[in-house]
């Protein structure tokens, strides 16, 4: 028997999305260059009514990406030097960064075990004199404990924020991510759920004022005539990128569905490999498909000798990275088993079932059986 699938299975294939949309995509491109309307304008406009409807929020403030997108939050709410923010001590380094480019301090905490996601308990143990907010981040497409987490942030008169990148569409008890808190930030890179054809980002909130001093964050601090009120930033939306997220909204609750059915799929094959747990009130939206395994550097090296492409997501919690050596943080043994021990495998929209079953046998030929040849186990799928 041959050691490898007769096809690559990709982690992701952006080309099989963009080939069903390449006539809209092509029409918004013609539209914006016959208006020449590249820096925010109309598409922008009509993007952030679109987005902020499909979030159920008031307000959306389209920015340049979603790291710009927290750090511009932060700031339009008041969230500055002297502040500390409560971030989860798994997820990706920007949202730390942030924080810190916005002047406050992270104070990283530890997470569930089970989702990944930040623990309220170990939120409500780390508040101090100078926590001003916390920042959930709903990690691979499933929403944090909102309600117990805004439950601590009023009896502590805290802000409560969302860092929602890999959770458009997500819903917490029926309610859209970035809606669920004071304001939520989105990253569109090319990769998420909803992700634009290069960076982009935005801001959601009920807050009419946040709203508007993000406006101006955005804009070099700039008022309505030439004068600049606040040392802002150039981290305005493209009007391209605008309007191809026009065209790409219309499907994501499509795409969220197909990535629901494809991770239905794998719980079906997987069995007892250790993954995700799924919250009834947060039905999941499986940016990623995560797995755990004590092996995960081997497993992804046989994988990768099968053809089968896996991800890690992400390989040092936040306390651990060299940039953030000097924050606060909490003990976090969650955060650093999910740290050692997680591996995202292939999902995405346009996934075949036949690469369903390639990726499964995969895992089951190196997890189950130790197999690091794939001679053992059930029958290798054929992808042609």
């Amino acid at each position: 028997m041959s050691s490898r699938v007769s096809s690559s299975v990709p982690f992701m294939d952006l080309g099989r999305v963009h080939a069903t949309l390449a006539a809209g995509l092509r029409d918004a491109f013609d539209r914006v260059l016959a208006n020449s309307a590249f820096i925010l304008g109309e598409e922008v406009e009509r993007f952030e009514e679109e987005f902020a409807r499909f979030c159920g929020s008031g307000h959306c403030v389209g920015v340049g990406s979603g790291t710009a997108a927290i750090t511009i939050m932060l700031q339009a709410a008041g969230i500055g030097r002297g502040d500390q923010v409560i971030v989860p001590a798994h997820t990706f380094l920007a949202t730390a960064l942030a924080v810190l480019h916005a002047g406050a301090e992270p104070v990283c905490v530890d997470v569930e075990s089970s989702t990944g996601l930040i623990d309220p308990a170990a939120a409500a143990d780390a508040l101090g004199p100078r926590t001003a907010a916390i920042l959930p981040v709903h990690l691979y497409g499933q929403a944090c404990a909102m309600d117990e987490l805004r439950a601590l942030a009023t009896r502590h008169a805290l802000a409560l924020f969302e860092d929602a990148a890999q959770a458009q569409g997500a819903t917490y008890n029926g309610k859209r991510a970035g809606g669920l808190g004071d304001a939520g930030a989105f990253s569109f890179y090319p990769s998420k759920n909803l992700g634009a054809l290069g960076d982009a980002g935005a801001i959601c909130t009920g807050d009419s004022e946040l709203a508007a001093r993000a406006r101006r964050l955005r804009d070099l601090g700039r008022s309505n005539d030439a004068s600049h009120l606040l040392p802002g930033y150039n981290e305005r939306l493209d009007g391209m990128q605008a309007a191809f997220l026009r065209v790409k909204l219309a499907h994501v609750e499509g795409w969220n569905r197909e990535r629901r059915a494809l991770a239905a799929g794998y719980r079906e094959r997987l069995g007892a490999i250790e993954q995700l747990e799924e919250k009834p009130e947060s039905p999941c939206i499986y940016h990623l498909f995560p797995i755990k395994t004590r092996e995960r550097d081997a497993v992804a090296k046989s994988l990768g000798e099968f053809g089968i492409s896996t991800g890690i997501h992400y390989p040092l919690a936040l306390p651990d990275q060299p940039a953030l050596r000097a924050v606060r943080s909490s003990d976090a043994p969650n955060a650093r088993d999910w740290a050692a021990r997680e591996l995202s495998v292939p999902l995405f929209p346009g996934m075949t079932e036949r690469e369903l079953d390639a990726v499964a046998w995969g895992l089951e030929s190196v997890i189950r059986t130790g197999d690091r040849l794939g001679s053992g186990g059930r029958a290798q799928p054929d992808l042609q």
